[in-house]
Formats: structure tokens, C-alpha cells, sequence
């Protein structure tokens, strides 16, 4: 079975920093997107519309609260 790794907070602004990773709130409602958005985020929809053209390697942090 495949475990999603889990990574700290700092590790995660490191790599959303830096560029290696793109950080994307994972609540499906705009609303919660509003009130919980982190710096530098992608809301899903942003996420979904973007996707297609993101590189396969392309790091991936989902967060909620």
C-alpha cells in the first residue's frame, strides 16, 4: 500500500518557496478557499484548470485545516 508522505510546515514553504512544489488548498468551495488561503495557493479550481499543463514530476502540496 502507497502512503502519502507527510511533510512539516517549513518543509512545505521551503518547497513552495523555492519552486520545486506548488501548494493548493484542498477544499472544493471558494468560500473555505477565502478564509483559509496560505500565501502563494492555488484554490482546486485554480488547480483543475492549471493541471494539464503542470509536468508530471511537479511536487504537489494539498493542505487543510
Amino acid at each position: 500500500m502507497d502512503v502519502t508522505p507527510r511533510i512539516t510546515p517549513q518543509e512545505a514553504q521551503a518547497r513552495v518557496q523555492s519552486g520545486q512544489a506548488l501548494l493548493i488548498c484542498a477544499y472544493d468551495d471558494d468560500e473555505k478557499f477565502r478564509a483559509l488561503h496560505l500565501d502563494k495557493a492555488l484554490s482546486l479550481r485554480q488547480f483543475r484548470e492549471v493541471e494539464p499543463t503542470l509536468p508530471k514530476d511537479k511536487e504537489l502540496v494539498f493542505y487543510c485545516a
